[in-house]
């Protein structure tokens, strides 16, 4: 009976993930759909992005291929959706760049603070030699790189001080993403690391759970956080880039003709996001100036000096990349 039920399950497994296979790059008739994930909202720079890939790859083949979006983490999170376009479940997924880390470690340098001095180094960073180079070495792993997006430059917003230098962080409880080098960061700064899911942040702040928080401009106000947190202090700590994958078997599956479509319609689906992204900036920040948040820019000096231990623990294999990326500051 047991033996039974053990052939029973792996008939079952064996369906499921036969059934799953099918979601991806489905076809109705000459069509080709595939499936675009990202987990922001749809009024977001990068789901618009989205939606204008799918547009132009649409019109370029003369409808042969369509691009579906789901936006709202409707297909999973961040680490579910990139297990899935690995799979090849689903085709095409935008995230962070920092979930892909675990599958690609050398994109942590991306992800440490301060490794990027203004969004203009970023960006001679990406569209370079290092970032093109990244995103060609990522294929191994199952996936493709075909272009980057911009997630704007994190900083502290907390409830009662602002944040100058590293000594106002002391003993601070500051809630952070569940990612090491984030928690390592705060600690190193003399604050206590708060990994909390994004949606418990207001009330962690409004009932002094935590001291404050860090994130984006956009995300700032979106989520009301200014309400509760109103002193947002632009120390830039972490300026992480997105990415947009596609599933190398989705990819390998496609002419070469449709994979150059492809790779431009995400290139022009980078430039729009780009420009989006600063427009919500300058709107996020003018409605929370408006809304009597004190804005303070501090010295970084300080910071980068207190964050040196998080670079020995993690990066110290990648020296040499760090001092490339360092010397396109201008």
């Amino acid at each position: 009976m047991k033996r039974l039920l053990i052939i029973f399950s792996v008939v079952i497994l064996t369906l499921v993930v036969i059934s799953s296979s099918t979601l991806a790059m489905e076809k109705k008739g000459d069509v080709i759909i595939l499936k675009a994930a990202c987990d922001h909202q749809e009024d977001y720079s990068t789901v618009q992005g989205l939606y204008l890939m799918g547009k132009l790859t649409e019109k370029w083949t003369n409808g042969r291929i369509k691009i579906e979006v789901y936006p709202g983490a409707v297909l999973g999170s961040e680490k579910e959706t990139i297990e899935q376009t690995q799979m090849g479940v689903i085709d095409i997924n935008r995230v962070s760049v920092s979930p892909v880390i675990s599958v690609y470690p050398k994109m942590a340098v991306f992800a440490l603070p301060y490794i990027f001095a203004s969004r203009e180094h970023m960006w001679e960073v990406l569209e370079g030699e290092i970032g093109q180079t990244m995103l060609s070495e990522i294929e191994p792993t199952g996936f493709i790189g075909l272009a980057y997006m911009d997630s704007g430059a994190r900083s502290f917003y907390t409830v009662k001080k602002p944040i100058n230098s590293p000594a106002d962080l002391k003993g601070m409880k500051i809630r952070t993403q569940k990612s090491p080098v984030m928690m390592d960061m705060v600690e190193a700064m003399g604050g206590k690391p708060v990994p909390m899911a994004f949606e418990e942040v207001y009330s962690a702040l409004q009932t002094g759970v935590i001291d404050g928080a860090e994130n984006n401009p956009p995300s700032y106000y979106e989520t009301s956080h200014y309400e509760v947190a109103k002193f947002y202090s632009l120390d830039g700590h972490a300026m992480v880039p997105e990415i947009t994958l596609m599933s190398t078997k989705t990819w390998n599956a496609l002419s070469d003709a449709d994979k150059q479509i492809i790779k431009m319609a995400a290139i022009a689906a980078q430039e729009l996001q780009r420009k989006l992204w600063l427009k919500d900036e300058v709107t996020s920040m003018n409605k929370v100036i408006e809304a009597g948040c004190k804005i303070s820019t501090p010295e970084k000096g300080p910071f980068m000096e207190a964050v040196k231990p998080v670079y020995e623990k993690y990066a110290s294999e990648y020296l040499e990349l760090i001092e490339n990326i360092q010397s396109l500051v201008k």
